[in-house]
């Protein structure tokens, strides 16, 4: 048994019908694979991550975090699903499909995840006629980007012949709790945590002294205040209907970008891309902001000993998007500059530090906030914390292969919650960079035109660039 973290409880929280809370994403594999052995690959690695033969069992009352133990019924029929593209096998059906996949909760009786697999891409652009692709659904309580792109890792390899894996050990399943063992359990953790109260505080204030001194050096505004975000149509209650797609840049053409700016980095890059879109489709719409954006930016907080850990482990990062600036060069300088001070606030305050506070929640309260939270509508009442999430998940830039077949794309998807209507997860895979925008149908019906903006923004950005070197 092992109990889910306060992170990792908060996605449970968050989900309603309509807001299921998993990740996941559409990989393409080039060639023709059958559905049975895709199956038969499978179910020979399940064991390398341990966590997909697990299934949550919550605690009486609420008490406490809910846990995870090994499904004495676990059938990997339950969890595979079998579909075919309706003619003519294009890319509009492939993300109609994958936005339909993404907009079904996972059933919290078993094992949290779902792979579909999908036959017939005959029209698929710069994809091989009869090749497949995999649309993979887990929840966001069992893994976070970083642990995430460490499961593809073990179930897939690094050349076209399959690697030899070890036979999966005989599994020895222990018998279910009772009700009363997870009641002790929890008990005994409550009465440990208010221990742990005083140092967590003490180190608050330190960062609050470290903190206060970085604001005295620094002038310029940071969004380190929570709701300072500005209203925007981003930011209200989500519809059940999950609207997805997907844009494929170079990689090396987006690295090459960074030379515009000294010191910038390949996530400056990335945030200015996301940024140039944001304005353009803002603008066209009346619905600008006269405040920059503010983008919530996950931070892998593992560390080399963690390094195979499931579960979530990440703190957030807030940074201003200059959607208020109009030259994308000088979008592009002055993100540098916001997430240079985005991480000096991090690191003063300590990457592990707010997320912490999450352990002090119990969960029966959690569960009952959240779901108030969304009855009420109480998004409408108050200024965003943020408007939109960017997550950048570093992917490995080899060529991966399941069973033989080489995977083309990688592309992510990720939840939205009442209040926070688009995502945009940002994967890297074998010189290619993948922008992923996940949102509803009432936040952003048009996503298929947003992902049409962030093509145009790249291309605008390294155009500007190439004129301003001359």
């Amino acid at each position: 048994m092992q109990q889910l973290s306060g992170l990792d409880s908060s996605f449970l929280y968050l989900e309603t019908p309509n807001t299921p809370m998993h990740v996941g994403g559409l990989n393409v594999y080039e060639g023709s694979l059958t559905f049975q052995e895709f199956k038969d690959f499978l179910a020979e690695r399940l064991h390398l991550a341990p966590r997909l033969l697990q299934k949550l069992i919550n605690v009486p009352i609420g008490l406490g975090n809910p846990y995870w133990v090994d499904d004495p019924d676990f059938d990997i029929n339950l969890h595979l699903h079998h579909a075919a593209l309706p003619k003519p096998g294009d890319w509009k059906s492939l993300r109609k499909l994958t936005s339909k996949i993404f907009s079904q909760p996972l059933d919290r009786n078993r094992p949290l995840w779902e792979f579909i697999f999908v036959e017939e891409l005959n029209n698929v652009p710069q994809v091989p006629r009869g090749s497949v692709a995999i649309i993979s659904k887990i929840h966001h309580a069992a893994i976070d980007g970083a642990s995430g792109a460490e499961i593809l890792g073990l179930l897939f390899d690094a050349s076209p012949k399959p690697r030899k894996i070890s036979p999966a050990p005989e599994r020895e399943i222990e018998e279910l709790p009772s009700n009363l063992s997870l009641l002790t359990k929890s008990y005994v953790n409550l009465v440990k945590s208010p221990f742990k109260l005083p140092s967590l505080l003490l180190n608050t204030a330190k960062a609050a002294l470290a903190t206060g001194k970085i604001s005295r050096v620094q002038t310029s505004e940071v969004p380190r205040t929570v709701f300072n975000a500005p209203h925007c149509i981003l930011n209200q209650p989500v519809s059940s209907r999950r609207m997805w797609n997907s844009a494929l840049l170079s990689l090396d053409r987006v690295k090459k970008l960074r030379a515009a700016v000294d010191g910038c980095t390949l996530n400056d890059v990335v945030l200015a891309i996301c940024t140039g879109a944001l304005r353009r489709y803002l603008l066209e719409k009346n619905e600008l902001p006269d405040k920059p954006l503010v983008a919530m930016i996950p931070v892998n907080t593992r560390s080399k000993t963690e390094k195979g850990d499931m579960g979530n482990q990440v703190s957030a990062m807030l940074v201003q998007l200059p959607t208020n600036m109009d030259d994308p060069i000088d979008q592009l300088r002055q993100l540098h500059e916001n997430t240079k001070r985005g991480k000096s606030y991090q690191d003063a305050i300590g990457a592990k530090q707010m997320t912490d506070y999450a352990e002090f929640i119990p969960f029966a309260l959690g569960a009952g906030a959240s779901r108030l939270y969304t009855r009420m509508n109480v998004s409408k009442l108050h200024r965003p914390v943020f408007n939109l999430v960017i997550t950048n998940v570093p992917g490995p830039q080899i060529p991966l292969y399941m069973n033989g077949k080489l995977m083309l794309a990688n592309m992510g998807m990720a939840p939205i919650f009442d209040g926070m209507g688009l995502i945009i997860p940002v994967l890297s895979y074998n010189g290619v960079l993948s922008f992923s925008p996940t949102t509803a149908a009432n936040i952003m019906p048009d996503v298929d035109l947003f992902t049409k903006y962030i093509r145009e923004s790249a291309n605008t950005l390294e155009a500007q660039i190439k004129n301003a070197e001359k």
